[in-house]
């Protein structure tokens, strides 16, 4: 069974049959190439018709992890299953592995999500009349445009900024190193704190490099980089236990809610499986960058 034919079917499906609205089928339809791409990331291709529960459970817990709040993640099932039904009565399939498909019990608790009008807020809230007001305004843009871990925020060179081309080199875990798009809402900020601000700071030796720097010349620590961000929070009433790691689910929920192609957002956070295979390792940066500027309420 082929992806592509059966989606196609089922859009046909629910249209005619169904006679469900366009939004509603561009929704499942969205849905199922989620899973699709799933599949072709962490299953070796699987077609639906080989799928089981064990691999749609897994399937759930994986696009969990992109930080899909519980509402959408109930949406996908319920979509799932509505796929699974007519392949079922329609007898292209002899049995329905989406029968007992339920909502994970994930073991810990995601940060929550914060979106675009809560990040208005927060940077409303930064004093810019303060030198560190336009820092923490170039911190704030570059976590929620770029998805960044708070070591990779916290490491970013200026040698590893690329703005004529809108990216920006990271150095992740393990030492490894990957290139992120960025917005020009994110390039604007950045520029203007390196250029305005940052000029005026006394640096100390062997911190030349780097972009984000405390008021005695240094690196910022990541409690620092907490506290800022607490900080803005409290100012600004959000009631949401936030942090760094905020915006990097943010960053990724916000690009596969409004319909990313998943292996440009995992390549862009850096996540990897030892089960993805080859062909999506490196993937062209034109198409990262297309799918920034494309999907992300900032880009």
């Amino acid at each position: 069974m082929n992806w592509n034919n059966a989606i196609q079917a089922f859009n046909v499906y629910l249209r005619l049959e169904r006679g469900l609205a366009d939004n509603s089928v561009e929704s499942y339809i969205r849905d199922l190439n989620k899973l699709k791409q799933y599949c072709e990331l962490e299953k070796s291709n699987l077609s639906p018709d080989k799928l089981t529960l064990n691999d749609l459970q897994d399937f759930i817990h994986w696009i969990a992890e992109f930080g899909l709040m519980p509402s959408s993640q109930a949406r996908l099932i319920s979509g799932i299953r509505s796929f699974y039904k007519y392949l079922f009565l329609s007898n292209q399939m002899n049995y329905d592995p989406s029968e007992l498909l339920q909502q994970p019990k994930i073991g810990r608790k995601l940060p929550d999500v914060i979106h675009n009008n809560e990040i208005e807020k927060l940077i409303s809230a930064i004093d810019l009349s303060k030198p560190e007001g336009q820092r923490n305004r170039a911190i704030i843009e570059t976590l929620y445009a770029c998805g960044l871990r708070v070591s990779e925020l916290i490491n970013l060179k200026i040698s590893n900024l690329y703005f004529n081309d809108d990216f920006i080199k990271v150095i992740g875990k393990g030492s490894k190193e990957r290139l992120v798009p960025i917005g020009q809402m994110a390039i604007k900020q950045i520029n203007i704190y390196l250029n305005e601000i940052r000029v005026h700071v006394d640096v100390k030796p062997g911190f030349e490099d780097f972009v984000f720097l405390n008021r005695r010349g240094r690196a910022l620590s990541r409690v620092m980089v907490f506290t800022i961000i607490k900080d803005l929070a409290e100012r600004v009433g959000l009631k949401k236990n936030i942090s760094p790691h905020t915006f990097r689910h943010s960053f990724a929920s916000e690009l596969v809610e409004r319909g990313a192609d998943l292996r440009a957002v995992q390549e862009m956070l850096g996540h990897e499986s030892i089960t993805t295979t080859e062909i999506y390792t490196h993937l062209d940066r034109e198409f990262l960058r297309s799918t920034l500027l494309s999907y992300h309420p900032r880009a």
